[in-house]
């Protein structure tokens, strides 16, 4: 990789930004877009650079002064109903990890950080947080309306919301108060008041569904095979195979339909399939033929408009047509989207011969089928009030209706989403979370330093050499020998794996994101976790990583488990003993595979805390996937004999 430094060109020009651009010849222009590694949180000493990299071929590099601007106001959306004062999720990185509070429209802090994961303020007042994998309810003070005792909480719809825990799923209220003891192996939130459920049947076998209304009874009982939520008064039920029927709130048969498949009603018509297997059709709510089976898909109708799919053998050649059947938009694209206000995205594959790679796309008017921009965005979002969050090889920003880049600041390099939070707006873009206001200044940035205590803090760097390549590594400042500090700091660079990529294109066959987080820190230990993941592009699931360094702050030592012991003692044997009693005895771990445990290795991944050594295992390695990775905590207390209780390791944190 070829780093061109840039500070000469910098200099002199207070009243501008240096704005860059890196290309590359295709062969047929400059088409190729070469994204930078962007390294936030620069100190003052470091240079500003751009990097070519180490691949052949012809590379352009522009650079210009962009003027300083005055802000561009702009008027707020229509925050009618919202509460004065809205507060905003916001994440921060502590000595702790990574944990959620709320900011105020200032950027200051409304309510500490202490939550595993923070959702929006609903209307009511309410939000949904997490805490020891637990979901919650707090109100805008963060007083706890609903102790964290529940695996998962919908947003309320309707004054309910969707909880569940060990025992099923049911319905609270916005005191928290369950509305029925019953539990349920599914629950929806209500729509039109009624609430979709399901119950494994003990007579016919499977599940079958029926409907609750608020108060949590059962008004329409569990007799139907398949169903969906109401809408418009009526709701699509299967009553037997090869019968479906559309019913009122009370359970009143309004039509019924024999077909093999009747999908949900969109605009007044259903999507069907005539024979089993067979192409799909449109029917009127009466049960006529709208549209003749003639598509190997065919999903709802929306704004009077329907996306289908004519390619045989589950290819992709979608479009879109209208009540009539007649063709929008041609059906030769590998996706349509449609993105609502009237308006939607055509997708045709970055690499033609790698369509599971992504789809670049374009924006289309849905009445006309008129192309309205053909600049090539990379990702998309749903229009809302005449706006729709795009990123494209450079930047994330907001395009208008006519499909070009809004006058709506703000615009951000990197992949991501904007999102309108009250007055201000939400900005996920590369992993990380700010918060702009709505002239497209930023009010707060998820923080890129964690204090440790003086002198220590870890800082966080990122590194994106292409689009399918990002990294956030960390940098340790404050150990007081500067060639060790350059050599712990190098070596966590190299283990977070910021290193050594190229520009991406069709010769990168795999993404891969990276992160760390502070697992732990006391006295002079710091155990930092460097997480990954590795997707190979094609395959049914990327292989995630995960690493936990311990490094003494004030010699720069890594630790490896064998140091936390004393010399010839037979911790091997003692641990892997210990490990095969949880395994065996313990009822979390039976989703270890039968006789795959073998013991832990000398070098087994590990990491400690003030109370315990945790031991784990990779995926696969002795459990399912979905497994994760293993862990089992052993206490001190269990191995207090085996540990060497004057080694450095273990007075590094006593």
């Amino acid at each position: 990789m070829l780093r061109i430094r840039l500070n000469e060109l910098a200099k002199g020009n207070d009243n501008g930004l240096l704005q860059t651009e890196v290309w590359k010849w295709d062969g047929i222009g400059w088409n190729e877009y070469v994204a930078q590694q962007e390294e936030d949180f620069i100190r003052a000493d470091d240079d500003l650079f751009v990097t070519i990299p180490a691949e052949a071929g012809l590379y352009r590099v522009d650079y210009y002064i962009k003027p300083l601007e005055p802000l561009q106001f702009l008027e707020a959306a229509d925050v009618n109903g919202l509460r004065a004062e809205v507060l905003h999720p916001a994440p921060f990185k502590t000595k702790e990890g990574t944990l959620w509070g709320y900011i105020n429209n200032e950027g200051r802090t409304a309510i500490e950080p202490r939550y595993e994961y923070a959702e929006d303020f609903q209307e009511n007042g309410l939000a949904i947080v997490q805490r020891k994998n637990s979901s919650g309810l707090i109100d805008s003070s963060g007083r706890e309306k609903v102790k964290p005792i529940y695996s998962f909480i919908a947003p309320f719809a309707e004054g309910r919301a969707v909880v569940s825990d060990a025992k099923g799923y049911t319905l609270i209220d916005e005191k928290g108060k369950e509305v029925t003891a019953a539990r349920y192996d599914y629950l929806n939130s209500l729509h039109e008041g009624r609430a979709l459920f399901s119950k494994q049947s003990t007579t016919a076998g499977g599940s079958r569904y029926g409907y609750i209304d608020a108060q949590g009874k059962e008004v329409l009982p569990p007799v139907y095979l398949d169903a969906g939520d109401f809408m418009n008064g009526t709701a699509l039920v299967k009553i037997a195979e090869g019968e479906y029927a559309l019913i009122d709130p009370d359970g009143k048969v309004l039509h019924t339909y024999k077909h093999p498949f009747v999908g949900n009603p969109g605009d007044g018509l259903l999507a069907y399939q005539e024979t089993e297997n067979g192409k799909y059709g449109y029917l009127n709510l009466d049960g006529t033929v709208a549209i003749k089976p003639q598509f190997t898909s065919a999903l709802p109708f929306s704004e009077g408009r329907a996306v289908i799919n004519t390619a045989e053998d589950y290819g992709n050649a979608y479009g879109l047509i209208d009540k009539q059947g007649k063709q929008i938009i041609p059906a030769t694209y590998y996706e349509v989207q449609q993105l609502g206000e009237n308006r939607v995205a055509l997708g045709t594959p970055l690499y033609a011969d790698q369509p599971y790679r992504g789809s670049r796309y374009v924006i289309v008017d849905a009445v006309t089928g008129r192309v309205l921009s053909n600049h090539p965005l990379l990702g998309v979002n749903n229009y809302q009030h005449g706006l729709a969050s795009v990123f494209d090889a450079k930047d994330t920003y907001f395009i208008d209706k006519s499909g070009k880049k809004a006058s709506q600041p703000p615009v951000i390099a990197g992949s991501g989403t904007l999102s309108f939070s009250g007055s201000l707006i939400r900005a996920d873009i590369d992993q990380r979370t700010a918060y702009y206001d709505r002239r497209g200044k930023q009010v707060w940035r998820q923080n890129g330093v964690i204090p440790l205590r003086p002198p220590y803090s870890v800082l966080e760097k990122k590194y994106k050499p292409n689009r399918d390549y990002l990294v956030y590594y960390p940098v340790i400042e404050g150990i007081a020998d500067i060639e060790v500090s350059k050599t712990v700091n190098s070596r966590l660079r190299s283990l977070s794996k910021a290193e050594g990529v190229g520009s991406g294109g069709a010769a990168q066959d795999f993404s891969y994101t990276g992160d760390f987080a502070v697992e732990f820190f006391r006295k002079n230990l710091l155990v930092l976790e460097l997480s990954g993941y590795n997707y190979p592009f094609g395959a049914a699931h990327g292989m995630p990583t995960m690493l936990y360094e311990h490094v003494n702050l004030r010699s720069g030592r890594f630790y490896t488990l064998s140091d936390l012991f004393k010399p010839g003692s037979r911790y091997v044997e003692k641990l892997s003993d210990i490990v095969g009693k949880q395994i065996a005895n313990d009822p979390q771990y039976t989703y270890i595979f039968p006789d795959t445990y073998k013991g832990i290795t000398a070098d087994q991944p590990f990491y400690v805390d003030e109370e315990a050594l945790y031991l784990y295992f990779a995926p696969y390695e002795i459990a399912p996937y979905a497994a994760g990775f293993p862990t089992f905590r052993i206490p001190y207390a269990e191995i207090m004999g085996l540990i060497s209780t004057e080694g450095d390791f273990w007075q590094s944190f006593h």
